[in-house]
């Protein structure tokens, strides 16, 4: 029976993300001790939920437009909250983790806004081509754009869509490996977690609506974090850069 409703899972990815951005700032540096290892587990289970919700929160917008600005103002301004708690520049000045996962997910709703719109096909290849560029530096990179456009694709066929969620953290996996730290590449992986959570998605929104939890919790939980982060450490990064 599916018990899971959309309140529920967005609190189990709030709590996930905590843990993961509290490890962060308790372990600078991702310390491969077991208890950490398994902290940062724990915030795998935080991306898929979210690029699960933004499908769904497509579909069911009655504003698309609406939509879209409330998700570029949100990643403009987490922009500075993610920088602040990770001791990042606020100017990028690499093209690894230069800004939250948010710039992603709003690139992510345009894309499929154009996917749905009448333009030409070869400009629409065009316009993903540059959005997976535009959006390569953030948290969960491309990635994070590439899975919400086959999970909506296969909207409705749970199976293929948790496949292409996968496929998508694969490829995030063998980037981290390759070029960042292959202990946290192969942790990405744990995301598989979260399939058998969303599968208990009943398509209920609860009887509280949460709908504005996010956007106000996600900025204000990491500037705490990063006030944090500089009594403690100074004015240092605590991220893979």
């Amino acid at each position: 029976m599916k018990k899971l409703n959309s309140n529920h899972l967005k609190l189990i990815a709030i709590i996930a993300m905590t843990i993961d951005h509290l490890t962060w700032l308790a372990f600078p540096g991702c310390q491969k001790i077991w208890y950490v290892m398994l902290l940062h587990i724990v915030g795998r289970l935080t991306a898929p939920i979210m690029w699960f919700f933004i499908v769904e929160g497509y579909n069911h917008t009655h504003n698309l437009k609406k939509y879209l600005i409330r998700l570029f103002l949100f990643a403009f301004i987490s922009h500075f909250a993610y920088c602040l708690a990770f001791g990042i520049p606020f100017i990028p000045n690499s093209i690894f983790n230069g800004t939250s996962v948010m710039w992603s997910l709003a690139w992510a709703v345009a894309l499929l806004a154009i996917f749905d719109s009448e333009i030409n096909e070869k400009l629409k290849v065009l316009l993903m081509i540059l959005i997976f560029v535009i959006t390569f530096p953030s948290d969960w990179s491309c990635i994070a754009v590439f899975s919400i456009i086959f999970m909506n694709k296969y909207r409705g066929n749970f199976k293929k869509q948790m496949i292409m969620m996968m496929l998508g953290t694969l490829m995030y996996a063998t980037v981290y490996f390759i070029f960042l730290d292959k202990v946290y590449g192969l942790l990405q992986l744990f995301t598989c977690l979260t399939i058998p959570i969303l599968y208990l998605y009943n398509g209920e929104r609860g009887k509280v609506n949460l709908k504005y939890l996010f956007y106000i919790y996600y900025p204000l939980h990491l500037i705490i974090i990063g006030i944090i982060r500089l009594v403690i450490y100074g004015n240092i990064p605590i991220i893979f850069k």
